[in-house]
C-alpha cells in the first residue's frame, strides 16, 4: 500500500474524532483572546517587546495543540484500534509517517491561521506601540508560530507514542511548560534557553538578546520534536499494539 491511501484514512481518523477539532478551535480562541488582552494591557515596561506582546497567547493556547497532537495518538490505544490499525498498514514506520502527518498539516494550517488573527486582535489594542513592527517581522512571527505549534504537537505525539497514554503525555508536558519553563527557568538561566518551548518562542519576538536566534531556536525545537518521533516510531515498531 503507498503512502497516500494511509495518510488518507488517518486523515478521516482526525476529521471525524470532535475531541481533536474542538482542540483545533481551542487554539485559535485561546490563543487570540490572551494576545487581545495583551494587546490592551501595559506597554511602558523598558523590556516591551509589540511582537511578543501580539503573539503572546501562543503561551496558553499551545496547550490546546499539545493536546491535538497526544489526542490523535492516543485514540489508537483504546479498544484496540492500533490492532486495527496495524492490520490494515502492516508497514509500521508507514503508518506513524502517515499519522504524523496528518496531524501536522492541520495544526500547521490552524496555526497560521491563528498566529494572523491574534496579531490583528492584538495590533488593534497596541496601537502606536506595533507601528514600528515592519512587515518582514510580522510574517517572521505568523510563519514561525505555525510552525512551532505544529513542532510542540508532533512532540505530543510522539511522546504519546512512547508511552502509550495521551494522558500521560499531557501530565508531563503541561507542568514541564508551566514549572520548568515559567519557574525554574527564571533560576537556571540560560540553560533553559535550549528548552522546546524557550527555544521556539524566540521567533515570536522582535529582538532578542539570547544565545539563539529566531530561526536556530525553531531548530532546537525541531531537533527536541525529531528526537520523540523517533522514539515513538521505535516504540510502534518493537511493541505488541
Amino acid at each position: 500500500m503507498s503512502f497516500a491511501p494511509v495518510l488518507h484514512s488517518e486523515w478521516l481518523k482526525i476529521r471525524t474524532l470532535r475531541s481533536l477539532l474542538g482542540a483545533l478551535l481551542a487554539l485559535l480562541a485561546v490563543t487570540t483572546a490572551f494576545s487581545a488582552i495583551a494587546g490592551v494591557s501595559e506597554t511602558s515596561e523598558p523590556e516591551f517587546d509589540p511582537l511578543f506582546a501580539a503573539l503572546s497567547g501562543v503561551t496558553p493556547g499551545q496547550i490546546a495543540a499539545i493536546s491535538f497532537g497526544a489526542m490523535a495518538v492516543s485514540s489508537e490505544f483504546h479498544g484496540g484500534a492500533l490492532r486495527l490499525s496495524l492490520t490494515a498498514v502492516p508497514w509500521r514506520g508507514r503508518w506513524f509517517a502517515a499519522k504524523a502527518t496528518a496531524i501536522a498539516v492541520p495544526v500547521l494550517a490552524v496555526g497560521l491561521v491563528t498566529a494572523f488573527t491574534a496579531l490583528v486582535a492584538a495590533r488593534a489594542g497596541l496601537g502606536d506601540a506595533a507601528s514600528g513592527l515592519t512587515v518582514g517581522e510580522q510574517a517572521r512571527g505568523v510563519v514561525g508560530c505555525g510552525i512551532y505549534l505544529t513542532l510542540m504537537a508532533l512532540l505530543a505525539a510522539g511522546l504519546t507514542a512512547v508511552l502509550r497514554s495521551g494522558v500521560g503525555a499531557l501530565s508531563l508536558l503541561i507542568p514541564f511548560l508551566v514549572v520548568v519553563s515559567f519557574v525554574i527557568g527564571d533560576v537556571a538561566g540560560g540553560a533553559t534557553d535550549f528548552l522546546p518551548d524557550k527555544a521556539g518562542q524566540v521567533v515570536l519576538y522582535e529582538t532578542h538578546d539570547g544565545s539563539l536566534g529566531a530561526w536556530s531556536g525553531l531548530g532546537v525545537t525541531a531537533l527536541w520534536t525529531a528526537a520523540a518521533l523517533l522514539a515513538g516510531a521505535w516504540s510502534v515498531r518493537r511493541r505488541d499494539a
